[in-house]
């Protein structure tokens, strides 16, 4: 068998693994794997550099399986490479608690870049992938050292093309000049609805050329040396990222190839068994690798161990040559913080009045010397999200190491492109917009969440507060949806203090990103209590005796109204307890015992004050309780009538607390 009929041996393989899973679940979508065999089998054996060995190599390329349906697809190639992927992993594929489900999940199996399914994000969060390579390849390479010089490969089908997030994404990748960025297009024109044609009859290429990629073609998706020459060319392309269109068939060599059926669904026993004789693979074996198959990838393994091994050879003379340097690089890489990097949050005076968006700007900039990871932007939005690091500069092909980032209005490219930077590794990012385009982001945010990436999304403008834009953009049900995420953190500071505070957890955080949402109106800076808010909820202020009848709950911006109604219920004998509350997840994060100390059981009388959605405040206020909020939409009118015809008013607030109290 000479090499190029192995190649083939070794692609027929991974079909027929592929199509093994598929029927052992019952469940699964075979198409995609029989069509992209070809070219994820020339990507992974002869280009992508990457070690089974150390899956967490820091000089590994990345690969995405954007087209992530076509997950038993990538566990073929993780098993044969060597990932520690077993054969009955395989046969347990999309089932309960097995290390493959249905679309690739980051953290469930080394060898997996990311958690992808939802189409189009593994487009756009490689984008924020290859702009982390090349940040820290111009902050850390030296002459005679690349310690940071590795590609970032991604699979996309045709339903990330259509996908509104990758084409901002692409547009993003195009203007920032990403040249190790390499995609290929699994372009069978085939959908789960018919041929592409139905919906989607633009000229990719053009569009792409349009966008400042480099477009290359194969047009047999099955011509492993056309694709290797092709992947030759794309490498060589330094200046601007680079799609290859790769022409396939979905289903490819079974009965129902270039048929929408082949998709999503089992091909059926005797289908697969005609389909592996077809490929000279014997009908009648499951999950079978032949010999010379494992011989193939165990040269990739090799490959990989002595790629490895090459490099940490160069990052040893590195560390002598440039000691301090190095030590910046595995500090940065690793996630750890500087030495009493917290020490540099700004203090506050109590008394002053500030904007909780300008707070966070004070934060940032405070930050932003001892903290180098720290980068960021907005979508156009920065002088209004008060996100721009003053002096760091703007990433972009003239300044790769600029921590300023310009997303343009790409909200949804944007958060996949923070992920992208957060799971590649050496950064904190976060990114900024009003609160109520947080909507256009929700797909991202809540990868995040599921991949538990440390990304701070910096939401401004967060109630009517921001006045007479109106309703299109005052936010009313954006907190208790952000709050349903499981796993996301929300956090709405009350002041100034609050917000420095809301930082130190965002950027202590491992497990997980944090949504910050600030005010675009001033509020008074309440004093050194607040920062007490690292709990998620205090008591700001008790009841005169100790002892309360009642307690305010608010978050943001109604703290300060909180404040101005106990003093008014306290002058009528009725003794109020104010409890701010940043973060409900914060606080259900405490043992009981604080929490008991904090909203005592024994006292049910409870009002919570927000300006958004009432819902999920029963939690809190209980069966007894009160909820003052917002559960319509807005209006356009300067703030403070806004938030006296809608009921944010101290007099409002008392009334309610003593009807309540007289139930």
């Amino acid at each position: 068998m000479d090499s190029l009929q192995l190649d083939h041996y070794c692609i027929n393989t991974l079909r027929a693994l592929a199509m093994d899973q598929v029927e052992a679940a019952r469940s699964g979508h075979p198409g995609m794997p029989l069509g992209a065999s070809p070219m994820a089998y020339v990507l992974w054996t002869k280009f992508l550099r990457h070690n089974p060995a150390n899956p967490v190599w820091p000089n590994r390329d990345r690969f995405i399986l954007s087209a992530g349906h076509g997950s038993a697809l990538l566990y073929g190639l993780l098993h044969l490479c060597g990932y520690g992927l077993t054969i009955d992993d395989l046969r347990r594929f999309r089932q309960w608690g097995s290390r493959t489900p249905g679309h690739p999940e980051y953290g469930v199996v080394p060898g997996v870049e990311m958690t992808t399914g939802p189409l189009g994000q593994g487009f756009a969060t490689g984008v924020g992938m290859a702009a982390a390579e090349r940040s820290l390849a111009a902050r850390f390479n030296r002459p005679g050292f690349p310690v940071v010089n590795h590609h970032t490969f991604c699979i996309a089908g045709d339903g990330d093309m259509m996908e509104g997030v990758s084409s901002e994404a692409a547009s993003l990748a195009g203007t920032q000049g990403l040249g190790k960025l390499i995609y290929l297009y699994d372009d069978n024109k085939m959908t789960i609805e018919g041929h592409t044609d139905l919906a989607f009859s633009e000229d990719v290429a053009e569009r792409f050329d349009a966008y400042g990629w480099q477009v290359l073609r194969v047009n047999d998706g099955n011509d492993v040396e056309a694709i290797a020459k092709v992947l030759t060319e794309a490498k060589a392309e330094t200046e601007c990222p680079s799609l290859v269109m790769v022409r396939t068939i979905l289903g490819c060599g079974s009965p129902v190839a270039d048929n929408p059926v082949a998709h999503g669904a089992p091909l059926g026993a005797e289908a697969v068994r005609m389909t592996k004789m077809r490929q000279g693979m014997p009908g009648d074996r499951d999950f079978y690798v032949p010999p010379e198959v494992q011989e193939r990838f165990r040269e990739v393994r090799e490959r990989g161990e002595r790629e490895e091994a090459t490099w940490r050879d160069v990052f040893a003379a590195y560390q002598r040559d440039w000691p301090e340097e190095a030590g910046e690089w595995e500090r940065r890489m690793g996630g750890i913080r500087p030495r009493d990097w917290e020490k540099r949050l700004p203090v506050f005076p109590a008394g002053d009045r500030m904007a909780t968006r300008s707070a966070s700007g004070t934060v940032l900039n405070a930050l932003s010397g001892v903290l180098p990871e720290l980068v960021g932007g907005s979508a156009d939005l920065a002088p209004s999200n008060d996100t721009l690091l003053k002096g760091k500069g703007a990433l972009s092909r003239e300044e790769p190491d600029g921590r300023n980032i310009h997303f343009g209005v790409r909200e949804h490219a944007m958060a996949a492109f923070l992920n992208g930077m957060a799971l590649h590794g050496g950064f904190h990012p976060y990114g900024g917009t009003f609160l109520v385009f947080s909507d256009y982001m929700k797909p991202s945010i809540r990868l995040a969440a599921l991949m538990e990436t440390p990304v701070t999304f910096v939401f401004t403008h967060d109630s009517i507060g921001l006045g007479e834009d109106g309703p299109t953009h005052q936010p009313v049900e954006q907190l208790a949806a952000l709050r349903a995420v499981p796993g996301l953190v929300v956090f709405r500071p009350a002041d100034a203090v609050e917000t420095a505070a809301g930082w130190k957890v965002a950027l202590e955080r491992r497990e997980g990103p944090l949504a910050l949402v600030l005010s675009r109106q001033k509020l008074p800076v309440l004093g050194p209590e607040a920062a007490e808010a690292i709990r998620g909820a205090y008591v700001l202020a008790e009841a005169e005796g100790g002892t309360a009848h009642l307690i305010l709950i608010a978050t943001g911006s109604e703290v300060s109204l909180a404040l101005e109604a106990r003093k008014a219920l306290t002058a009528e004998g009725i003794p109020t307890r104010v409890v701010s509350m940043p973060s409900m997840e914060l606080f259900s994060a405490q043992d009981a015992a604080y929490r008991e100390t904090v909203l005592p059981a024994a006292v049910r009388a409870r009002v919570s004050i927000e300006a958004g959605s009432t819902l999920g405040w029963e939690r809190y206020v209980g069966s007894d309780g009160v909820v003052i909020g917002l559960d319509h939409f807005g209006a356009s009118a300067p703030a403070e009538i806004l938030f006296r015809e809608f009921g944010f008013t101290v007099e409002n607030v008392v009334e309610k607390a003593k009807e309540l109290l007289d139930r």
